[in-house]
C-alpha cells in the first residue's frame, strides 16, 4: 500500500525550524566554497544536503516517520523528476554536438573573419551565446571556448581577462536563454508553466543586456600582447571548419522547442540528426558517439557522457527539492507570505524587488547556479503567486539573476571551471598567463547588465504580467469579485 502524502509537520521554532535544513545546506556551501575551504564540488555540496536534512529530523515535533515520508514527497515531486530527465537529454546533445566538432567549427569561423583585439573578444561573446543557447549548458560552453577560443583571442592580441568574461557572458545569455538549457527547464517547471512560452517571454530582457555588453567588449576587449605568428599557427592546426555542420541540428531544435513541441521529442531529434550526421560527413566515428569497450570495461562514447555528467547534479537536487518541500509543509511559506505583505503593502514592484533579492542572496551562498535556483524557486513561486504575477514573470526574475550571478561570483562554478580550464593550458601554449577568478567578476558585463534589467523592470513594471483568468499573461491585474 502506498504511503499517504505528508502536507503538515510541526517543527520546534516553528516555521523557522523548516528552514534549518536548507539553511545548513547554505552555510555548508559557504564553508567548501572559495572563500573559506576551497574544496566545492557538487559531490561536496551533496553530503552537505544530506547532513541539512538529518539534522531536520531532530528539530522535527511531528512523527518522525512523517518527517521521513515528507523527504520521499519532496524528491518525488514532478519539478525535481522533469528537470533530471531533460538534463540527461540534453547533456547528451551537447557531448554529442561537441564530439562532432562544433566548437572547432565556431572557432574556426572567428579565426578567419581576419578580426583581432577587441573584434574578437565580441565574436567570442556571439558565438558563445550561440553555442550556449544550442546546447542549453553554459558550463559546457565554459570549458570549450576556454579550451579553444581563450588561447585563440589571446593569441590575436584580446585582453586575456576580458576574453574570458566574454566567454562567461555568452554562458550567461545561453543558459538564460537556450530552451535546453539545466536554468531555463527549472524556471518554468518549478513556477508551474511551460518552456517555450516562458523563453519567448525573457527574449527583451536578454537582448537588451546582450547590445550594450557587445559593444563594452569590443571597445574594452583588445590591448593584449599577442602570440606571434608560431603561437597562431598551433592554434589552427587543431581546427576545422566542417563542425559547422552540426548548426542544422542546433537549429532544428531550437525551432521544435520555441514551436511548442516537447523538450524531450526536440531533443531526440536533435540528437539522431546528429549521430547521423557525424560519421556521414566525416565529424567522427560511431566510437566517439557510443561504444562498448571490451578492454576497459565499460561503456564509451558522447551519449554515455552526457548522462553520467549529470549524475551528481541530478542526486544533488532531489535533496534540495526535498528541503524545500519540508519549509513548504513545515509553514515557512505562510508565514513569509505574512511578512512580506506588511513589507510590500500591495505594492506589485516591492514584491518583484523581493523576488529579486531572494534569488540574487541564494546565488551568492551556492555555487552551483541550478542549486540555487531550486533553492529559491519555493520562495519566488509562493510570493509572486500572492502577487498573482504571471508564471513567465516569476520565472524571468529567477533564471535571469541565477544564469547571471552563476558566472560573476569569483566562487561560483561557472567561474572556477573556467579559471581551472585556462591555467591548464600553461603548458601547451605560452603565452598563456595563470588566470584569477576575482580578476573577471567585474567584467562579466551581460551578466551584470542582466541584473540591472531585472531591477529596472521590477521597479518600473517593464515587461510585468499577471496571470489571467485562464492562466494567460495579461497586463492589468484581474479584478477580484
Amino acid at each position: 500500500m502506498a504511503e499517504k502524502k505528508v502536507t503538515k509537520i510541526d517543527f520546534r521554532m516553528g516555521a523557522f525550524g523548516a528552514t534549518v535544513p536548507m539553511l545548513f545546506f547554505i552555510l555548508w556551501a559557504i564553508l567548501i566554497s572559495k572563500i573559506i575551504l576551497d574544496v566545492s564540488s557538487v559531490e561536496g555540496l551533496i553530503v552537505g544536503s544530506v547532513l541539512g536534512l538529518a539534522l531536520g529530523m531532530f528539530l522535527c515535533r511531528s512523527n518522525w516517520h512523517d518527517y521521513a515520508q515528507a523527504v520521499f514527497d519532496g524528491m518525488s515531486q514532478s519539478v525535481g523528476v522533469v528537470a533530471i530527465v531533460a538534463w540527461f537529454w540534453a547533456g547528451m546533445f551537447a557531448t554529442v554536438l561537441q564530439a562532432g566538432g562544433l566548437v572547432d567549427g565556431l572557432v574556426w569561423f572567428g579565426m578567419n573573419t581576419g578580426l583581432q583585439g577587441g573584434f574578437f573578444a565580441g565574436i567570442t561573446f556571439l558565438l558563445a551565446g550561440l553555442f550556449a543557447t544550442a546546447v542549453g549548458t553554459g558550463y559546457g560552453t565554459t570549458v570549450a571556448f576556454c579550451t579553444l577560443m581563450y588561447p585563440a583571442g589571446v593569441a590575436l592580441g584580446c585582453d586575456p581577462v576580458m576574453l574570458f568574461a566574454a566567454v562567461l557572458s555568452g554562458a550567461v545569455f545561453g543558459d538564460n536563454l537556450a530552451p535546453v538549457s539545466d536554468t531555463t527547464i527549472v524556471s518554468a517547471v518549478t513556477q508551474e508553466t511551460d518552456v517555450p512560452g516562458v523563453v519567448r517571454s525573457r527574449l527583451k530582457y536578454a537582448f537588451i543586456a546582450a547590445v550594450p555588453t557587445l559593444l563594452l567588449f569590443l571597445i574594452f576587449g583588445g590591448g593584449g600582447a599577442g602570440a606571434g605568428d608560431a603561437g597562431l599557427s598551433s592554434i589552427q592546426d587543431q581546427i576545422a571548419p566542417n563542425g559547422l555542420l552540426l548548426l542544422i541540428p542546433f537549429a532544428l531544435v531550437i525551432y521544435l522547442a520555441l514551436s511548442g513541441r516537447h523538450l524531450i521529442t526536440s531533443l531526440t531529434w536533435g540528437i539522431l540528426l546528429s549521430v547521423v550526421m557525424i560519421p556521414l560527413f566525416g565529424l567522427g566515428s560511431i566510437k566517439d558517439i557510443l561504444w562498448f569497450s571490451a578492454e576497459a570495461g565499460s561503456v564509451q562514447g558522447a551519449l554515455y557522457d552526457g548522462i553520467i555528467g549529470y549524475v551528481p547534479m541530478a542526486v544533488l537536487i532531489l535533496m534540495i527539492v526535498a528541503a524545500g518541500y519540508l519549509i513548504q509543509v513545515g509553514g515557512t511559506m505562510d508565514a513569509l507570505r505574512v511578512k512580506m505583505r506588511e513589507f510590500t503593502k500591495g505594492l506589485v514592484h516591492r514584491v518583484e524587488v523581493v523576488l529579486w533579492a531572494i534569488v540574487g542572496l541564494l546565488n551568492a551562498f551556492i555555487t552551483i547556479n541550478t542549486a540555487a535556483e531550486i533553492a529559491a524557486a519555493p520562495f519566488v513561486r509562493e510570493i509572486g503567486k500572492e502577487a498573482n504575477l504571471h508564471p513567465y514573470r516569476r520565472g524571468n526574475f529567477l533564471d535571469a539573476m541565477t544564469s547571471a550571478l552563476g558566472y560573476i561570483f569569483p566562487w561560483s562554478g561557472g567561474v572556477l571551471l573556467g579559471v581551472a580550464t585556462i591555467n591548464g593550458l600553461i603548458d601547451e601554449y605560452p603565452f598563456i598567463k595563470e588566470i584569477d577568478s576575482t580578476q573577471v567578476a567585474p567584467f562579466v558585463f551581460h551578466g551584470w547588465i542582466l541584473i540591472i534589467v531585472m531591477l529596472v523592470a521590477a521597479l518600473t513594471g517593464f515587461g510585468r504580467r499577471y496571470e489571467g483568468p485562464d492562466g494567460e499573461p495579461v497586463k492589468e491585474p484581474p479584478s477580484k469579485s
